[in-house]
């Protein structure tokens, strides 16, 4: 069951749920807020426990505003682009061959045929970065797994639009955000560490926390991190 709170001006999704604690989130990149409450709890209950967060709410909202956004890429000489965190210079180079990606000291060199439009340039740094990230997941898998205790029977990196992960811990699946690859390396371990937990722990609840802080002492620092870097100029934390 899903319904809505206003509190002055801003509004807040509830989903009533086959669940224990009352859970509350709020999400960039606008700041939408959603709280999670068991299929007992009435409304009056809710719409107090949001009041009582409101000055939380309001600090995320203001936090995620003021968040960097990465201008619209050109496919330009010279463009930034970033990669595990370092900043790179565009070079295009036209060429009559298949187009490729490459990093050479601090350049991103992107070869392309003559006259390749911006939407197959992006398609094709798109697909790079994509490719970059599947080869940097399967060995930090492999080292969390037997320290989790836990099994991961899939992955999958695609574009997405509103969040840096997610897992269905019911088919053991987790799924990763092309975006991660942009960032400082230990940013998508916490990720990672983040989704696997979820197999131990399908909610973000007092056992996740404990959990996380057990695998990953610092894990809320490279959460902070990690919402703090400029993001895709698109709208689309954690």
């Amino acid at each position: 069951m899903t319904t809505q709170i206003e509190l002055g001006d801003i509004k807040v999704d509830v989903v009533l749920k086959d669940i224990k604690n009352i859970h509350l989130s709020v999400y960039p990149p606008n700041g939408r807020v959603k709280i999670s409450a068991p299929l007992r709890m009435d409304m009056d209950t809710i719409r107090v426990f949001a009041i009582s967060r409101l000055g939380w709410i309001k600090q995320q909202r203001k936090k995620f505003r003021e968040q960097a956004r990465e201008t619209p890429r050109e496919y330009l000489d010279l463009e930034s682009h970033y990669v595990w965190g370092k900043r790179y210079l565009l070079k295009v180079i036209e060429v009559c061959e298949a187009p490729s990606v490459e990093l050479k000291h601090n350049k991103m060199i992107l070869r392309v045929r003559p006259g390749t439009a911006d939407e197959k340039k992006q398609a094709v740094v798109d697909a790079w970065y994509r490719e970059q990230l599947k080869k940097a997941i399967p060995s930090l898998i492999a080292k969390w797994e037997p320290l989790m205790d836990v099994k991961v029977e899939r992955f999958f990196v695609q574009r997405m639009k509103t969040k840096w992960g997610s897992c269905n811990h019911k088919a053991r699946n987790i799924r990763l955000n092309t975006e991660l690859a942009k960032k400082p390396p230990e940013c998508l371990e916490y990720i990672i560490i983040h989704e696997m937990t979820h197999l131990l722990e399908p909610t973000h609840n007092s056992r996740f926390i404990a959990l996380m802080d057990r695998f990953m002492s610092k894990w809320q620092f490279y959460r902070d991190r990690l919402n703090q870097l400029p993001v895709s100029h698109e709208n689309w934390i954690y």
